[in-house]
């Protein structure tokens, strides 16, 4: 059967990912082994989204979910949907997907009446096996083996939302059996024969230049060869083991020159703002009526660079084949837009590179991950063939991954006589959020700053408003204001290589403008949810709120000394899904939360479980931000290339999570994976001050800032 492109009709419900692949033989096909292959081009990160494209098209089909055999995401065969971020895979890949498996079924229905002479109508599909009046049967893959069918992109509807029996239902995860009985699934455990280990020499300060280096010092046991390309260098060895030994021995004797320097730590929230910028005006709206203002309340937030901290560091795999020819198996989050930049950097045609996608160990934006692929491949053209394994250190992967951008968000509210807002201004100073590579004519990948001839070291960028905005993701409020103005000024300086991490600017916004209604409740002696709820006509947005508040039973909140609560809530990239939080904490020694009270909206549910999970994952990596994390630094690099240095929250330190999900099937579904992390913030911070009578601005809030605070 051809399931060859034709145009999609006008006004068809197709998503960005089908529009802009619109083959439908890169989307699906039948095997011959009774299963049905779906090639998507979103990857595992860890979110569960294999298991909701499977739920999407079994239920389209009308077969069991065992079904459906999912492909890795490969440039040699999945569609192009660039990089799997911003809780879009759902609505965009799981949209593709459910309306190609619609056409497959119209078609099949159709031909099916053809060869059995009945009415379509009268035809039923029960795991694959179409029947009829008088026990007429065939299947999809009968059909698919004799039959000549149309190609797929003529008019098919998805099913109507109540028509659906396995989309909303809790599937079991399809990744979990592979990882709880410890059969190889991660890119860590790829071992092809003849493999070598690599690793990576760096400097500590970002930029410094190699300026002398004794090669002969790396010779030992197990040792294969030294690469060196300018200030690239890495090590071959037969073994992991040796490999790193050899890493040391080459360490001990580099030295290194230069370098950019880092700003004051302590000072880091008046660097932000002392730096040469690029500012641009992100929204603004004028009052119809305009009031008068008696006073300014005006309010700074910050939040310090983030590390991913994933618990497994970056990995990746690469093969030649001559000189012309690589293979490199990777856990990016977009493999097309990593073949891109390995064609700039290693000056071939993307076709004679292929990607495929292996599943890592968690990912929250752009880590280490496509870095370290380009290291292999750099590695391997000196391999003579043979695969080569790269995989970087604890310190690689704190240090040397891309941060998530520091922010200062100052708030200014004009506020009439009876401290009504009138109008409301949000500026805020941080790097661009996004340094993806694939996305211009130059490589953003580390080693391609590092070589003889190298690239220029180019700024993260924000992505426009339109399509989520980045450091002024989540800026504009939510609520029914009179006036407002966001600016965005965009620091033209980089010591620290910034990109995505896990919710963008909506982090930092989110936490500053929740504070923000928190203190102007406050100024009115108004109850905190009283007054968002009197500021906000967004149905949606009001029952996530009131869901929560109820579950968290806010009005009959427990008045304990030490023990606060607070609100949060936001809708993600005020496009995306809605999440009200209500924190619970308790102030001694330390600040400890001891229950987040989630309710969320995402539209139609294609997993309840599935996002449950992520909530509670956003909600507790969030607490981890707002109470421990923060990139630590000095003059000459980056200190915090530990887990004592850089702490996050211990199991023992997790709040209790209670998700409440608001399902609503007949609305479009969005994504999860991000929705939770500002208000989490948010509400913590609000509870702190419940607490403690503190208002703590500068994130992380720990011991030395409540007390520095209660000072001011």
């Amino acid at each position: 059967m051809s399931l060859a492109d034709t145009p999609a009709r006008a006004g068809s419900p197709v998503s960005a990912s089908l529009d802009a692949n619109p083959d439908r033989s890169r989307w699906l096909r039948l095997a011959a082994d009774g299963v049905i292959e779906v090639s998507p081009g979103k990857v595992e990160l860890g979110q569960g989204i294999l298991t909701a494209l499977v739920q999407i098209a079994a239920d389209e089909l009308d077969v069991d979910p065992r079904r459906i055999r999912l492909l890795a995401a490969s440039t040699a065969h999945s569609p192009d949907e660039g990089v799997t971020s911003g809780s879009l895979s759902v609505q965009e890949c799981g949209m593709a997907i459910r309306q190609v498996c619609a056409e497959l079924r119209t078609a099949y229905l159709a031909a099916a009446g053809e060869r059995l002479g009945v009415d379509v109508v009268a035809l039923r599909v029960e795991d694959g096996v179409i029947g009829g009046p008088g026990n007429a049967r065939t299947s999809y893959w009968e059909l698919d083996a004799t039959t000549p069918l149309p190609r797929l992109g003529g008019p098919a509807e998805p099913k109507a939302p109540a028509a659906r029996r396995i989309a909303g239902t809790s599937l079991p995860r399809v990744d979990i059996p592979d990882k709880v009985f410890g059969r190889p699934r991660f890119i860590h455990d790829l071992s092809p024969p003849g493999l070598l280990h690599g690793r990576i020499l760096r400097p500590k300060a970002p930029a410094a230049r190699l300026s002398g280096l004794d090669e002969a010092a790396a010779r030992g046991p197990g040792f294969v060869a030294i690469v060196r390309d300018g200030d690239f260098v890495g090590v071959l060895a037969q073994t992991e083991g040796a490999a790193e030994a050899a890493l040391e021995r080459l360490r001990a004797g580099a030295i290194w020159t230069g370098g950019e320097p880092l700003p004051d730590e302590a000072a880091l929230d008046a660097w932000l703002r002392s730096r040469p910028v690029e500012t641009t005006l992100k929204a603004a709206r004028e009052a119809v009526t305009p009031a008068t203002a008696v006073r300014t309340m005006r309010r700074a937030y910050s939040r310090p660079y983030l590390a991913h901290a994933s618990i497994a560091p970056s990995c990746a795999l690469a093969q030649w084949t001559g000189e012309a020819s690589l293979s490199v198996w990777t856990h990016s989050q977009g493999v097309y837009n990593l073949r891109a930049d390995l064609a700039l950097v290693l000056r071939l045609p993307p076709e004679a590179i292929r990607v495929e996608h292996a599943e890592g160990a968690g990912c929250y934006g752009q880590n280490g991950a496509d870095d370290v692929a380009l290291d292999a491949a750099l590695l391997a053209r000196a391999a003579g063939g043979r695969p080569v394994r790269v995989q970087w250190s604890r310190e690689d992967e704190l240090a040397r991954s891309p941060f998530g951008a520091a922010m200062l968000v100052e708030i200014e509210a004009d506020l009439d006589v009876a401290g009504e807002i009138v109008a409301w201004r949000h500026d805020l100073w941080s790097n661009g959020h996004t340094h993806r590579p694939g996305r211009a004519g130059t490589p953003t990948l580390l080693a391609a700053f590092e070589l003889a001839e190298p690239f220029p070291r180019t700024l993260a960028v924000n992505p426009p408003l339109s399509r989520g905005g980045g450091a002024d993701r989540n800026a504009v409020p939510i609520y029914n204001l009179p006036a407002w103005r966001i600016t965005d000024h965009r620091l033209l300086t980089m010591p620290l290589r910034t990109s995505s991490l896990r919710s963008l600017g909506a982090f930092a916004n989110v936490f500053a403008i929740e504070s923000f209604l928190d203190e102007l409740a406050a100024e009115r002696g108004e109850d905190p949810l009283a007054f968002r709820l009197r500021h906000l006509a967004d149905p949606r947005a009001r029952a996530v709120l009131e869901a929560s508040a109820v579950r968290a039973d806010w009005a009959r909140r427990e008045r304990v000394e030490g023990r606060g609560y607070g609100l949060g809530c936001a809708r993600y990239k005020n496009s995306g899904a809605y999440c009200a939080v209500v924190a619970e904490v308790e102030g001694e020694e330390s600040i400890r939360v001891r229950r987040l009270v989630v309710a969320v909206d995402v539209g139609e549910v294609i997993n309840p479980d599935g996002v449950v999970n992520q909530i509670e994952g956003g909600a507790i990596q969030a607490t981890s931000w707002t109470l421990k994390e923060a990139v630590r630094f000095e003059p000459g690099g980056v200190t915090s290339d530990s887990w004592d240095a850089y702490p996050i929250l211990r199991f023992s330190e997790a709040p209790a999570v209670e998700v409440e999900i608001l399902a609503r099937p007949d609305l479009p579904p969005v994504g999860a994976g991000e929705a939770a992390q500002g208000p989490t913030a948010a509400a913590i911070a609000n509870a702190v001050h419940d607490a403690l009578g503190v208002r703590v601005r500068r994130l992380p809030i720990t011991r030395d800032r409540v007390i520095a605070a209660a000072m001011e």
